[in-house]
């Protein structure tokens, strides 16, 4: 059986964390900035979590991540 493909463009945006939960950081934060809120933008600077619907889904992209 070959190895499976790890699929680049996922392996850029996702990283695991040492529990196995899966991190991304998140769009919108970097041009027109004047628009968007003080708010906005301080959460935007943290990463996000994949939800568990969608985990498997990206474990599959990344197998040996």
């Amino acid at each position: 059986m070959p190895k499976m493909k790890t699929n680049r463009g996922a392996a850029k945006r996702f990283k695991v964390t040492g529990t196995g939960k899966i991190r991304f950081s998140k769009s919108h934060a970097n041009h027109i900035l004047t628009k968007k809120t003080t708010k906005r933008k301080r959460t935007l600077r943290k990463p996000g979590t994949v939800d568990k619907t969608n985990i498997a889904m990206v474990k599959r992209l990344i197998p040996y991540v």
